[in-house]
């Protein structure tokens, strides 16, 4: 009994570090379920629902909750920053997704690489900066907030749980959605946290299977695709109205580098304990 306890809250603490992972730029869900040992068997779970199900079921229910207090946690302070102290803290998120990126670049490269997967990177960060810098103009840098973008919203969070290692809160930086996101789950907003909801179980249950398969047939030319949508997106965030020339551009800086010292440690960290297999019970 005491060692059934004492599973529950290690998987709900690991529940926490995972949900941070959802709402930090630079950090991905689905890399630090890798490196906590959950990845695999969530994946599982999700593609072959009926397989196990009550047994998944109470495994996960600690580790949901964990992620529910993971995101409140983060919520509150990342408000209170992108309302007060804007440049900075993207500079910060920038510089975390920079301190993934060569972690990511070697998994892209982990099943071979050829002079191909480059061009098709480079193809994808031009199609996907070109793409982004007209949307930005269609859109003036920010979505319509509304039922229909939330769950797409939800889909593009549910992606990084998909892929290890894949920040998509970057991507929902560039549509101008992130700080309302991050509102929605300080306020409880349900109008935010239900579409989210529904936009996120939809992208899991129908591409859990259809991203497993992408990565089983040309895992070398999809992962060298998203760097190069990464990069994009990452150049789409970098704050153009701010004077650089001012007192705060060495604030800037100073964030950007310890934005980069945490997306390296972070990287080290699932580089050190992701687990060949998945985790057992």
């Amino acid at each position: 009994m005491e060692k059934n306890y004492l599973d529950w809250i290690i998987r709900f603490v690991k529940g926490i570090f995972i949900g941070t992972g959802f709402i930090l730029p630079g950090v991905s869900g689905g890399a630090l379920a890798a490196v906590f040992g959950i990845y695999e068997r969530a994946i599982s779970f999700i593609a072959h629902m009926s397989r196990d199900f009550v047994k998944n079921v109470l495994f996960f229910i600690p580790v949901g909750l964990g992620m529910l207090f993971g995101v409140m946690l983060l919520s509150y302070p990342l408000s209170y920053l992108l309302e007060n102290y804007f440049a900075p803290t993207m500079w910060f998120f920038i510089g975390a997704i920079a301190g993934t990126l060569p972690l990511m670049w070697k998994q892209a490269g982990e099943k071979g690489r050829e002079p191909k997967h480059i061009v098709i990177m480079i193809i994808a960060l031009i199609l996907g900066f070109l793409f982004m810098y007209f949307s930005a103009r269609l859109i003036d840098g920010q979505m319509p907030l509304n039922f229909g973008t939330w769950i797409l919203a939800g889909a593009i969070i549910a992606l990084g749980v998909l892929v290890p290692g894949l920040s998509p809160t970057n991507f929902l930086l560039f549509m101008g959605m992130y700080d309302g996101m991050v509102t929605g789950f300080k306020t409880l907003d349900l109008s935010i946290l239900i579409p989210m909801a529904i936009g996120g179980a939809v992208c899991l249950l129908i591409f859990a299977k259809v991203v497993n398969k992408l990565f089983e047939k040309a895992y070398a030319g999809l992962f060298h695709a998203i760097f190069g949508i990464v990069v994009a997106s990452t150049l789409m965030i970098i704050p153009t109205d701010y004077n650089y020339f001012s007192l705060g551009a060495l604030v800037c800086a100073a964030a950007c580098i310890v934005g980069i010292a945490l997306g390296l440690w972070m990287s080290a960290l699932e580089k050190k304990y992701k687990p060949a297999e998945s985790e057992s019970e």
